[in-house]
């Protein structure tokens, strides 16, 4: 007779202590080769060539997050809101793949390998094909993740202003830096949920967490997810990856892993996963490793400016990065082309590798797309930068806009 596994687990883990998986199919779909993919993938893309510390993946994210997802459930219904047990394994479900459909070095090469489709798309394709694992759940699951299920609060725990994905992302990222600005009281600001009208919101008292958690916010953004050498990484990979499919599409032999041939070679598109369910299971193979074993390998390449891009990511040799409030400087940059074309004779596309410029844009809080409520004692609820009675809070509601420019280090002083 075959022994009943146990698939209740405990999971240690370093940010929150033990964890625990309440229903069967959880650990199911975690076992699944889809999911345990984002044990190869980096929570921070590059951000480890500044914070080496940062190594954790979206494995430890989506765990956390699920985690945060059950303490947010508890609350909610000890202040005698009603959540099913369907509802909420369809929560935890939405909450664990909600980054499923991330592709190498996550966000650092959102939209390179398969331009016209976010993370968030892909996820909702990988859903979809696990529903085999979880039925019913996986179809509340998929409701709630688009927004589809009538608790909207559902969704917006999963995907909001301030949703368990937010709140682990910032606690776990600064605990794995090092960079206490991140900090964030997630237990206050769990324990201060509430549902006024179908609509998530904060308790009146727990306004201070929620300064806190946008400040934070703001800080991570400028001191780790766009730290200028952040953004020099991530922009010399994106340059190595579309150079390296340039010469795919001219019919080049370049090394490449099998799953990393298909989106160099063949250049897929969104309509090609709806016509290829086999192309899904190749994305669902690809992780780190393909990217950086085959860097490796065009440090040997013939083509110039693959060979450089490589040997310098491989080395740490990354570009500087220029940020300012205004766009780069017209004069500067033509500058600095005449510089790169007259040491290495490459062209005016050849340069574009090397040579980038672009922006980088700060957004703490967006009240135009979606509320932070605070709700009062009286039974009013007010938008959280109305009410805020911190000088900066109406300027953590906007956009911060800084330009880039990314060059080799050995030009910088033509740019000043």
């Amino acid at each position: 007779m075959k022994q009943k596994r146990n698939k209740r687990k405990i999971i240690n883990d370093p940010v929150y202590g033990f964890i625990s998986l309440p229903h069967a199919l959880l650990f199911d779909v975690i076992e699944h080769p889809y999911f345990q993919r984002l044990r190869r993938i980096k929570q921070l893309g590059m951000t480890h060539l500044v914070y080496p510390g940062a190594l954790h993946t979206r494995f430890h994210h989506a765990l956390g997050a699920m985690h945060l997802m059950q303490q947010a459930l508890e609350v909610l219904r000890s202040k005698g809101h009603s959540i099913t047990s369907a509802e909420e394994r369809g929560v935890l479900l939405a909450i664990l793949l909600h980054d499923i459909g991330h592709g190498p070095y996550s966000h650092s090469l959102e939209r390179t390998l398969v331009p016209d489709m976010s993370h968030e798309a892909l996820s909702l394709l990988f859903m979809q094909h696990l529903r085999s694992l979880a039925g019913d759940d996986m179809d509340t699951a998929i409701a709630i993740y688009a927004d589809k299920y009538p608790k909207h609060f559902l969704h917006r725990l999963v995907s909001g202003q301030l949703d368990m994905d937010r709140l682990d992302y910032l606690t776990r990222d600064s605990f794995f830096t090092g960079v206490s600005e991140g900090v964030i009281n997630t237990d206050r600001i769990i324990k201060m949920l509430d549902l006024h009208n179908n609509q998530l919101a904060i308790e009146a008292k727990g306004i201070y967490s929620i300064d806190k958690f946008i400040v934070a916010r703001r800080l991570m953004y400028w001191q780790v997810y766009l730290h200028k050498t952040v953004i020099s990484a991530e922009q010399m990979l994106i340059s190595t990856v579309r150079r390296a499919r340039w010469l795919a599409q001219q019919g080049e032999n370049i090394f490449t892993t099998s799953s990393l041939h298909t989106f160099l070679y063949d250049n897929p598109r969104k309509r090609d996963f709806d016509d290829d369910p086999q192309l899904l299971h190749t994305f669902g193979q690809l992780d780190d490793f393909d990217i950086f074993s085959s860097i490796k390998e065009w440090c040997q390449s013939k083509d110039a400016v693959l060979n450089t891009l490589s040997n310098q990511m491989v080395r740490r040799q990354l570009f500087r990065t220029d940020l300012t409030r205004q766009p780069a400087d017209a004069q500067k940059i033509e500058y600095l082309h005449q510089a790169i074309h007259k040491e290495t004779g490459f062209s005016s596309d050849e340069i574009s590798y090397l040579l980038i410029a672009g922006k980088a844009v700060n957004t703490a809080y967006d009240p135009a797309h979606e509320n932070i409520n605070i709700a009062f004692r009286d039974g009013t609820v007010r938008d959280y930068a109305q009410v805020s009675d911190q000088l900066n809070a109406e300027v953590l509601s906007a956009d911060v806009t800084k330009y880039f420019v990314c060059y080799p280090k050995q030009y910088e002083h033509l740019a000043h």
